[in-house]
């Protein structure tokens, strides 16, 4: 990101989005974390996410629903998460036309 910017100010909205349930955070691993649009906000229904280990990018996966887990006796789900990491189309496309 060029420019000044407040880095607190930039975490701050961020934190205030998401309790807001406007984003919500993909955690790709302990280093890396994304955003997007909360499905509250866009009406979608809960979906996979797609990490790109070559482009670092994340796809929402609308084709692809998280169904709700059946727990034992005693447990209750309070968020299911589900990231997929691979190549994306347009990385593979690029090796195959590199190759």
């Amino acid at each position: 990101m060029q420019g000044n910017y407040d880095r607190t100010t930039f975490y701050r909205s961020f934190k205030t989005l998401e309790e807001s349930k406007i984003i919500h955070k993909i955690v790709v691993d302990n280093l890396l974390v994304k955003y997007a649009i909360d499905i509250s906000a866009t009406n979608k229904h809960k979906h996979a996410h797609f990490y790109c280990n070559e482009c670092n990018k994340v796809v929402c996966l609308d084709s692809v629903a998280i169904q709700k887990p059946i727990l034992p006796d005693g447990y209750s789900e309070v968020e299911t998460e589900m990231i997929i990491k691979g190549v994306c189309k347009y990385c593979k496309q690029t090796d195959i036309q590199q190759n």
